[in-house]
């Protein structure tokens, strides 16, 4: 929030998503966070609501996702009304105000991107959220995630859109691609990169537990053409990459944009290098736009505009 703050009036043309850990700040006063930076940017501004553990707290699946469904409800509350009233599980809440946080985008405040792969996530997203951020899986599977959260969304009478989370290594040549990524891991010892996963408070997660599976069930690391799971090896959270020369690599991602994916969160170690690679090679042949308010799709329709950061339902 801060940097985000701070960066804000140096930008013109980019969005930005913001990651909100669900009880960390006073939801009342984060309310008011939000709505500011979202007057700093002039409405360019989405947030990606995380339900981890806080840092030295253990709570159960289930209990995590009540109390961001408390969160995200006292959020929505504090943009569009002048009363904030919760009788909740973590809050209790009786404000009335004559100055409301009213946030720059009127049809609801930022959109809200929410991942999670246990069924009280998913319930959570669908009833919600705006976007659901998928981890990298088969083409198959995210198929069927999309399907499933497009039904639990329908018994709310809402629609939801659809992110990918997952790297990029592309070079030149495929030969090249695939040297990079084993690179990356050419030193790896097994004991320290499972150290180091398991240093992230999502590391036992389902969506984590589920690459694990992937990858442990794959050839080589390979899960499917040109995704590479290697970094899950020593990475929590997003554990794959799409890898390939640049028509390839073009390619996969134009074919997660006809499965009905609309919004991407790309990167790549080194990180500055790959986003050079990247935004020569590949960006320029992709079509972008920025927090449009169309109808989406459903998971087996054409897409409408691809590359975007989510619609507002």
């Amino acid at each position: 929030m801060v940097f985000a703050s701070g960066i804000a009036p140096q930008i013109q043309n980019m969005s930005l998503l913001v990651a909100i850990r669900s009880g960390e700040v006073f939801p009342p006063m984060l309310a008011r966070a939000v709505a500011s930076l979202d007057h700093m940017l002039e409405g360019r501004l989405a947030l990606n609501v995380i339900s981890s553990d806080l840092p030295g707290t253990r709570l159960d699946s289930e209990t995590r996702y009540r109390r961001s469904g408390e969160v995200i409800e006292i959020l929505q509350q504090a943009w569009s009304q002048d009363h904030v009233h919760c009788d909740g599980e973590f809050w209790q809440l009786r404000i009335d105000t004559t100055d409301p946080a009213q946030t720059w985008q009127q049809n609801g405040g930022p959109l809200l991107y929410f991942g999670g792969y246990s069924e009280p996530a998913r319930a959570l997203c669908a009833k919600h959220c705006d976007v659901y951020l998928m981890w990298p899986d088969s083409e198959d599977g995210l198929l069927a995630t999309m399907r499933d959260l497009s039904a639990r969304a329908a018994v709310h009478g809402r629609t939801l859109d659809f992110g990918l989370r997952i790297h990029v290594i592309v070079r030149e040549t495929e030969d090249a691609a695939r040297e990079a990524a084993a690179r990356l891991v050419s030193r790896l010892d097994s004991e320290v990169g499972t150290e180091i996963k398991h240093r992230a408070q999502d590391a036992s997660s389902a969506g984590v537990l589920a690459q694990d599976a992937r990858r442990a069930a794959s050839k080589d690391d390979w899960i499917e053409d040109h995704v590479w799971s290697g970094i899950g090896r020593a990475r929590s959270g997003c554990g794959s990459a799409v890898v390939g020369d640049p028509d390839q690599v073009l390619a996969k991602l134009k074919r997660y944009i006809d499965m009905g994916i609309r919004a991407f969160i790309l990167s790549g170690y080194p990180h500055l290098d790959e986003c050079r690679r990247f935004a020569e090679l590949v960006l320029p042949q992709l079509e972008t736009v920025s927090l449009p308010r169309e109808h989406g799709r459903q998971p087996d329709m054409p897409p409408t505009t691809p590359l975007t950061t989510g619609t507002r339902r």
